[in-house]
Parts: C-alpha cells; structure tokens; sequence
C-alpha cells in the first residue's frame, strides 16, 4: 500500500448500553448491519440479533486475551461489540494493544460509572474510582479515606455484600452503599444502606457500587504518605521502621509503571508501600523464610496491593529468571555471599539500588562498594523519647548505614 493512501479500517468497536438498539445512533447500526463477523458476549449479540446480518460470534470461554480470533480476521469487516465506554476498563485497550488506531474505528456509549455519577449527581473529578471486575475486593483499601466517594465496578450479585462486610470489619460501618443496577436499561434499579446493615438482596450482576464513606476513629486508614505507621503492618520484628522506610523510599524515587526487587523483604513493607505509589508500580519480595513469605502475602492483602508477588527462596539463587527490575532495596541478608553483586549485575542501566546495613558486616560491603562505584553513604540516626523512671530520656535506635546508587 502506497505511504500515502490511508489505512483501511477494518475493524469496528461499538459499545452497547443496556437500552440495546434504542441507545446507538445511525452510524452504529449501519457498521453492525454491514459487518462480516459481529464478536461480543452472548448478551450483547441478543440485544443487537435482529440488526445483524453477518456471523455472530460469542466470546469463547475462557476468553482469549489475546483476541487470537479476532486478529485472525483483520482486513474483513469485523465488528466488536463492547459494554459502554470498549476504553473503560473494556475490550477496546485490549484490542488497542494489538491493532494500530488508524485501523479502529471506535464509537463509545457512557460507561456504567459516567451513568452512576449522572444519577448520583457526582462530579467524575472529585470521587475515586475503581474496577473490581474480576479482580480482589482488597483493591478498595487504599481509598478508604475519611468522607470519601467512591464508585465501583462489581462482578457479581454477590459483590456488594461482600465490600459492606469489609468496610463494616474496617470500622467504615455507618457508610452509606447504594446498588445502581442495570444501568440505562428497562430493569435500572437504585437502592442504599449502610454497610453494617446491608440487607439488600436479589441485586443484578450488572451493578456499580456507589460508597459514601464514614469513618470511626478507630478505621484502618492507609494514609497517602510512605512511611505508615509499623502497626499496619504484621510483622515479627523484621521490618523496616516507617521512618527508616520513609527514608529509604524517598532514595528509592518510585516513578510510574517501575518494577522493584525488595530482597530480604521481612515484613513487605517496602515494596508494599512501593505499590501503593501509583497503581502502575509493581514489586517483587524475596524471602527465605516461609513464615514470613506468607505474611507479606497477608501484609499485600491487607494493605491493598494483592498483585505483590511473592518469591519465597534465598538469594542470590532464588534471583534467577526473574524480570528485570527498575530499583532494588537490599534490607535483609544482603551480605550474604554473592547476594550484593547479583543485585548490580541484574539492575537495568540508569536502576536505582538502594541497600540498608545495621550489622557491621554489611557495613563494611557498603562502604568497599561506595568506594568502588560511588553514589551516596548516609548514616541515619534515630533517637525517640522514652521513660526513664519519672522522666524522659532519648534512647537512640541502632543507626542505619545507607548506600544509594545509580547503574550507569
């Protein structure tokens, strides 16, 4: 094809609402009509069946990512039909990382939260959203925030219940939960209650979950800021402390869709709070100890970053295969034979590695290291106020030896 005939469009993404055919305009139903092959779930080709004149094909099970089927047809008249907005959480950015735009042509409807917000009257830009669409309920924690909006897309029927149970165990109880169901469809229901007295029942699988958020003192709030508070965590004294944390994130300097290796990773606090940065960021924690594996399992969960992955083994074996990372935060075993060069070796260029010492062993790796490759050695010193019979007294906390460094 010449460079400058335009790029034929083969393919064709319509969302569809729950008002079916009365909700697209003319150009959406000449381009299903004229469609080959019509791809979309099973209810979405019964909602346009009498308007089709091409092959229906419903989505195999289990869905194929990959859009295998798809792709197989390019150059044909394929449409896609796609649940509201196919760029919200939908079909059309999967298939985007596959087709070039140029050969797309995309006619969105109102995705399920644009509708929830219009019947709620919420301004999009002032509330929190989330998709729990197939995905762990935990992803809510982190914006169980005092007096917050948030609006949800759900799974299932059983959903809703299931998000009351946990804010109510959360101390969020008196928060108001409203189910807008079926959304700009015939059957488009709206009802609320509190979260610790959530009785509502029959709910439509097709649900967002709108939450009016209430906090009692004692709530279990993630504050927005890195170093949270140690008790947040479960841990058995292997930890970084959250000022310590503090300082070692800030040397980190987390930047958006960055992979860390935390090694030796204790309780997961660092790369816990490393994932909490952006929703983009991702961790690896390696950890000998299979107690601790699972409590940062626990700890992930609990915190709202369940896609924390987890390599339970010693370094530096338990390092091989695993994907190249951005940054790396040696906090435990790090002088154990081979675990510190492992660490530079795997490092990208331009990665950032930062390694904590309190032992002297570790210390002095630390310091032949700065000699040999430069970066940054900061001795971090603590003290906190403690009794001392009827008065006060500093007791400093063992100094940390901090190297910082960047791969060439």
């Amino acid at each position: 094809m010449s460079k400058n005939q335009p790029t034929p469009k083969w393919l064709t993404i319509v969302g569809i609402g729950e008002d079916g055919l009365a909700g697209l305009g003319d150009e959406a139903k000449r381009l299903i009509a004229e469609a080959e092959i019509v791809f979309g779930g099973k209810r979405h080709l019964a909602l346009v069946t009498s308007l089709a004149k091409g092959e229906q094909r419903p989505w195999p099970v289990p869905f194929d990512a990959g859009m295998a089927d798809v792709l197989a047809l390019a150059g044909r008249r394929v449409c896609v039909l796609a649940s509201g907005d196919p760029f919200f959480h939908g079909v059309g950015a999967t298939l985007a990382r596959k087709v070039e735009p140029q050969e797309m042509h995309v006619i969105p409807a109102p995705s399920a939260i644009s509708l929830a917000a219009a019947r709620l009257g919420w301004a999009l830009q002032d509330i929190e959203m989330v998709s729990l669409h197939g995905r762990p309920l935990d992803l809510i924690r982190p914006l169980l925030q005092p007096n917050a909006r948030i609006l949800a897309l759900t799974s299932d029927a059983d959903a809703p219940a299931a998000i009351a149970r946990l804010l109510t165990e959360l101390d969020f109880g008196a928060s108001r939960l409203t189910v807008l169901e079926a959304l700009g469809g015939p059957n488009e229901k709206q009802r609320s209650a509190r979260a610790d007295a959530f009785d509502l029942g029959d709910i439509n699988p097709l649900n967002v979950l709108a939450l009016e958020l209430e906090s009692t003192p004692e709530a279990r709030i993630l504050p927005l800021t890195i170093g949270r508070a140690d008790h947040l965590f479960e841990h058995d004294g292997q930890i970084t402390k959250h000022d310590i944390r503090a300082i070692t994130l800030a040397a980190l300097a987390p930047r958006r869709g960055e992979l860390l290796w935390d090694i030796g990773a204790g309780s997961g606090s660092i790369g816990i709070e490393w994932m909490l940065a952006h929703l983009s960021m991702r961790a690896i924690a390696i950890e000998a100890d299979p107690a601790r594996a699972a409590r940062i399992e626990r700890n992930a969960a609990h915190c709202g970053v369940p896609g924390l992955v987890v390599v339970e083994g010693k370094a530096p074996k338990a390092l091989a295969g695993l994907a190249t990372p951005d940054a790396i935060f040696i906090g435990g075993g790090g002088s154990v034979s081979g675990v510190l060069n492992a660490a530079i070796k795997a490092l990208r260029s331009g990665g950032r590695l930062v390694a904590n010492a309190v032992t002297l062993e570790m210390e002095t790796l630390l310091l032949a290291q700065h000699t040999k490759r430069g970066g940054d050695l900061t001795r971090i010193a603590i003290s906190r106020a403690s009794p001392v019979g009827s008065m006060q007294a500093w007791r400093p906390a063992m100094p940390v030896t901090q190297w910082s460094w960047v791969k060439p």
